[in-house]
């Protein structure tokens, strides 16, 4: 996606996130809007308890998700749809193995998740929908070994492809859109007003011009000598 791509992928991620949980089988804890305790006491409040997560403003989520997700994973930087493929499996497994595996896919070394100027060039360089089908059938593959699948796997799977569908549309739109823009240039120019040609000299003003220029004191624009080209 790009700059602007945060606000519908973040809008896209809160529907799946939902609010308040606290599932007994989900090693988060206490999570809303997908910001779990640890988060929140990493990211807002040193001391929070359950109790504050649940009143947790969602403005507040918005700017953890913003500052340690988007920003974290340089997701302005990744090719439209992409952004959102990476951004979305960050928050739901971790921006560690977002990165590690954003990095995998690109023939990089993932000892490290950091994604660094050689990973948005390398992501710049591959086809962008390749891209998001690999991250996606790699993230779902992950979650279908993780023991909790059996309790989540239908809610996970069905997340995954929908972020799948969801960034596949954008990353269309997006080439669509350019290619348009590049079509339009080069017609633009081809259709630029033509100069209009100069007017012929004026012929001497004649006697009445003459007395005209004599009261006025300057001399009659142009296209007005132009008219009068009769003479005395």
């Amino acid at each position: 996606m790009a700059a602007s791509s945060y606000d519908e992928a973040l809008a896209r991620l809160l529907v799946h996130e939902g609010g308040y949980s606290n599932h007994p089988s989900d090693p988060g804890g206490p999570t809303n809007w997908g910001i779990t305790l640890r988060d929140a006491r990493a990211y807002w409040k040193r001391d929070a308890t359950a109790s504050d997560v649940r009143a947790m403003p969602v403005a507040v989520a918005k700017g953890i998700y913003r500052s340690k997700y988007w920003a974290a994973m340089r997701c302005d930087e990744l090719p439209a749809g992409v952004d959102y493929a990476v951004f979305d499996y960050g928050v739901n497994s971790g921006i560690g193995r977002a990165g590690k595996v954003l990095r995998r896919l690109l023939a990089l070394p993932d000892n490290s998740s950091t994604v660094t100027n050689d990973v948005i060039a390398a992501a710049r360089r591959r086809d962008a929908k390749a891209l998001i089908a690999a991250i996606c059938d790699e993230r779902l593959a992950f979650l279908e070994g993780l023991r909790t699948w059996s309790v989540f796997g239908n809610g996970w799977g069905r997340r995954v492809r929908e972020v799948r569908v969801a960034a596949l549309a954008v990353s269309d739109r997006v080439m669509t859109d350019r290619a348009m823009a590049e079509h339009a240039e080069p017609a633009a120019e081809a259709t630029h007003k033509a100069p209009q040609a100069p007017l012929p000299p004026a012929s001497r003003p004649s006697s009445l011009l003459r007395r005209l220029i004599a009261i006025l004191g300057r001399p009659l624009p142009r296209f007005v000598l132009h008219l009068d080209n009769k003479g005395d």
